[in-house]
C-alpha cells in the first residue's frame, strides 16, 4: 500500500515561518521589559528608608529650636556649614563608586551604609538636653554630618549605577515610573502619621528619641532588603568599551562638558531646598493654630498618586525634562494658591494637591535624567560616570537641604521668632506665610524656565542610536578577534 510510493514533503510557508519567528522574539523581549510588582516593591525598598530619613529631617529645627532650646540662627549655621564637609565628600565618593570592582559589583556594596544613616538620625535625635548649647550644637554638627556627609553621600552614589547594573533600558523606565508610587504612599502614610505620634510621643527630649527609634529599627532593615536581592547583571562600562578605571581628570572633563547634569543638579538644589525648609510645621503650629491638620493636607495628596503609572507613556511623548518642566509650573500654582489660604484649610488642601502632584517627577525621575548624562558622556567618547554625576546631583540636593533649614533657622530669627505661640511676633507670622507660598513658588518658575535649556531631549534619539551602532561594532570586531 503505497510503499513503493515517493513521500512527497510538506510544503512550507516561509514567510509564516518567519513571522511566527518574529512574534516569538517579540514575545520574548516584552517578557524580558515586564516589571512585576515584587520586584518594583524590593527594589523601592531603600527609596522607602530613605524617604522617611528625609521626612524626618523636616522636623529636626522644629526639634532643635523647641526641644532643645538651641538657638535657630546657631543650628543653621552649623547645617550650612556641614556643606564644606559634604563638598569634600560628594567630589570622591561617587568617583570611588565609578571606580569600585568587587565580586558583588560595583554599586551593591554601598548599600550598607543604610544602616550608618539610621543609626547617626537616631543619635542626632537622641541629643542630651542637659549639655550646653555649644555642646549640643557640636553633637548635632558630628551627627548630621555624618548621616549626610558620609552615609547619604554614599548613597546617593550608588543608585543609579546600581540601577543601570541590576536591569536593563525598558525595565529601568518602568521600575522608575511605577516605583514612584512607593515612595509617594511612604510619603503620604508618614506625613499623616507622623505629627500625631509627634503630638502624643514627641512631648519630651526622651520621646524624641523613642519615636525616631521606633522608626530607625524597622526602616533600616527595609532599606537593606533590595542588596541581598538584585545581583548586578550588566557590565556597562565593558559594552561602552571602557576598559580603563575612571580617573580624577574625568570628574573635571565631565563637568566641564557635559552642562545637562548642572541643569539637574540645579533643579535638585531648588526642590529640597523647598522641601526641606521644614516650614509647614511652623505654618500650622503658628497659622493655621493646629498641627494635626498637617495629616490632613497629606492626605489629599494621594489623588495624584495614580499619575505615576502615565509616566512611562508621557515620558515617551514628551520626556522626562519636560514632564519635570510642567510639574514645577503647576507646583508653582500651588504655592500661589497658599499665599491667600491663610487658615482656610480647603484652599491648602487644594494647595497641597498642587504642590504634591506638581513636584512627583522631579522628586521620583531624576534618575532617568542622570542616565540620559551617562549617555551623553559616552557619545562623546568620556566614561559614562553615572556614580560621578549622582554625586554631584546628591551634593546639589544636600546643599538645597542644608540651606533651606539654615535659611528657615535665619529668617525666623531675623524676624523676631521667640519658639512660643504667646510671644511670637507679627513679623515673624509673616516671614512664615512667605516662606510657605511666594518665595518658593518664585523659586519653582526659576526652576521651570532652567528646565527648559535641557536640549538633550531632542538629541537623545541619535545619541542612543549612535551608542547602539558602536556597541554593535565593538561586539563584532570582539568576536572576530576570538
Amino acid at each position: 500500500m503505497g510503499f513503493g510510493r515517493k513521500q512527497e514533503k510538506p510544503m512550507v510557508n516561509e514567510n509564516a515561518g518567519g513571522a511566527g519567528q518574529n512574534k516569538g522574539q517579540a514575545e520574548r523581549k516584552k517578557k524580558e521589559d515586564r516589571v512585576g510588582f515584587g520586584t518594583v516593591m524590593l527594589w523601592q525598598s531603600r527609596t522607602v528608608s530613605t524617604t522617611i530619613v528625609t521626612l524626618l529631617y523636616g522636623f529636626l529645627m522644629i526639634y532643635c529650636t523647641d526641644t532643645l532650646k538651641v538657638n535657630a540662627a546657631l543650628v543653621a549655621g552649623m547645617l550650612m556649614a556641614s556643606k564644606a564637609v559634604d563638598g569634600v565628600t560628594d567630589a570622591f565618593a561617587g568617583f570611588i563608586v565609578d571606580r569600585t570592582k568587587t565580586k558583588w559589583g560595583k554599586a551593591r556594596p554601598y548599600e550598607v551604609f543604610i544602616l550608618g544613616l539610621w543609626l547617626c538620625t537616631w543619635l542626632l535625635f537622641s541629643t542630651p538636653v542637659a549639655w550646653s548649647q555649644m555642646l549640643k550644637a557640636v553633637w548635632i554638627f558630628v551627627m548630621y554630618c555624618l548621616a549626610n556627609a558620609i552615609c547619604t553621600t554614599f548613597l546617593n552614589a550608588d543608585n543609579t549605577v546600581y540601577l543601570v547594573r541590576a536591569f536593563h533600558e525598558k525595565q529601568i523606565v518602568k521600575l522608575t515610573s511605577y516605583g514612584a508610587v512607593v515612595p509617594m504612599l511612604t510619603g503620604l502614610v508618614f506625613n499623616i502619621a507622623f505629627p500625631g505620634l509627634m503630638a502624643r510621643i514627641a512631648t519630651s527630649p526622651a520621646g524624641w528619641s523613642r519615636l525616631v527609634g521606633m522608626f530607625a529599627v524597622p526602616f533600616a532593615a527595609i532599606g537593606l532588603l533590595r542588596m541581598f536581592v538584585f545581583p548586578e547583571k550588566y557590565d556597562v562600562d565593558a559594552q561602552a568599551g571602557q576598559t580603563e578605571q575612571v580617573k580624577l581628570k574625568d570628574i573635571v572633563t565631565c563637568v566641564r562638558t557635559n552642562n545637562y547634569i548642572l541643569i539637574l543638579a540645579f533643579m535638585t538644589l531648588v526642590f529640597n531646598f523647598v522641601c526641606n525648609m521644614g516650614v509647614n510645621v511652623y505654618y500650622f503650629r503658628y497659622i493655621v493654630g493646629n498641627v494635626g491638620l498637617m495629616g490632613v493636607t497629606a492626605a489629599a495628596q494621594a489623588v495624584v498618586i495614580p499619575l505615576a503609572f502615565l509616566f512611562p507613556r508621557l515620558i515617551d511623548k514628551f520626556s522626562t525634562a519636560r514632564l519635570m518642566t510642567v510639574g514645577f509650573l503647576i507646583a508653582a500654582a500651588g504655592y500661589l494658591l497658599n499665599f491667600f489660604a491663610g487658615s482656610n484649610i480647603v484652599l491648602l488642601l487644594i494647595a497641597a494637591i498642587l504642590t504634591g502632584g506638581g513636584t512627583v517627577p522631579a522628586s521620583m525621575l531624576a534618575a532617568l535624567i542622570i542616565i540620559e548624562c551617562a549617555d551623553y558622556n559616552e557619545w562623546n567618547h568620556h566614561p559614562r560616570m553615572e556614580g560621578t554625576m549622582s554625586s554631584i546631583n546628591g551634593l546639589a540636593g544636600k546643599i538645597g537641604a542644608a540651606v533651606g533649614t539654615g535659611i528657615l533657622g535665619v529668617l525666623l530669627t531675623a524676624s523676631g521668632f521667640t519658639g512660643d505661640a504667646a510671644t511670637t511676633p507679627q513679623s515673624s507670622l509673616v516671614m512664615i506665610r512667605m516662606l510657605f507660598s511666594l518665595i518658593p513658588m518664585a523659586l519653582y518658575i526659576l526652576t521651570s524656565l532652567t528646565l527648559r535649556q535641557y536640549k538633550l531631549t531632542e538629541q537623545l534619539p541619535q545619541i542612543r542610536e549612535d551608542i547602539k551602532e558602536r556597541r554593535a561594532a565593538r561586539n563584532t570586531a570582539k568576536t572576530g578577534a576570538d
